[in-house]
């Protein structure tokens, strides 16, 4: 039954994969900063913030494996439903176009850090296969999407487990704000590299952010849904894996 389970999530993201697949290079201005936008200075810059992360993200992962070789396939779960959400293009009313992001269902099973390696894995193959981002603006759209992403869902998820809410609500509240921080950051990234000429940074971050936010709120509350639902498979067909998570220690 659990292999079941982990087979129907796959199927139903190999579904969305083939939608988003054949609307990936349609020309828009995307949520993830493209190759070459970014001035040098601060490209470089997000990647020193981001590579830490990674580091300490690698080393999470390799001891969480060596522990349990059976967490293999719900860590590439979590990857693999990361990478279509993210890659999902949603045209704005703005002209733009928008995504989910989905770390915050990694971020709580397994940590923020490891949800930053995976995250950057994801932001890779993306700018690599399907011209989403970029390869010098990746430490930007890393720390963005594959860290402060992360970490916002997990100290949510934290949060709402400590105020008494339930399992469903804290994973709802932590993929959808998770979702939210992330276009909040990527529109203070490009604030502080392109500042209006009358007024500086503050005009210059609601200008960008006003371009995903219309679009964003509804799409992060889909994503907030969407992770409850998978959470709501994986307890029913995967708690022996589940158990072997700090989640389930929380959860009871």
């Amino acid at each position: 039954m659990r292999k079941r389970s982990l087979w129907v999530s796959f199927v139903v993201l190999l579904g969305l994969t083939s939608y988003f697949w054949t609307n990936s290079y349609r020309p828009a201005y995307a949520m993830h900063i493209m190759e070459g936008f970014l001035p040098f200075g601060w490209a470089i810059f997000w990647w020193a913030i981001t590579i830490p992360f990674i580091a300490v993200g690698i080393r999470s992962i390799t001891i969480k494996l060596k522990e349990n070789p059976e967490l293999k396939s719900m860590l590439g779960l979590s990857g693999a439903f990361a990478f279509v959400l993210s890659a999902l293009k949603i045209p704005s009313v703005t002209g733009s176009c928008s995504h989910p992001t989905g770390v915050g269902l990694g971020a709580i099973l397994f940590g923020p850090t490891t949800m930053s390696v995976l995250g950057t894995i994801v932001l890779l193959f993306q700018s690599l296969l399907l011209a989403h981002g970029g390869i010098t603006t990746l430490g930007a759209n890393a720390f963005s999407m594959a860290v402060v992403g992360p970490f916002l869902s997990y100290g949510i998820y934290k949060f709402g487990r400590k105020m008494n809410l339930s399992l469903a609500v804290s994973v709802f509240l932590a993929a959808m704000i998770g979702d939210l921080g992330t276009y909040l950051v990527t529109s203070f990234q490009l604030a502080l590299a392109f500042p209006a000429q009358v007024g500086g940074f503050v005009p210059s971050f609601v200008k960008f952010a006003s371009i995903f936010g219309i679009t964003q709120v509804p799409l992060a509350i889909s994503e907030g849904l969407l992770t409850v639902i998978v959470m709501n498979v994986l307890q029913k067909y995967n708690m022996t894996e589940l158990n072997q998570l700090p989640l389930m220690k929380e959860a009871r």
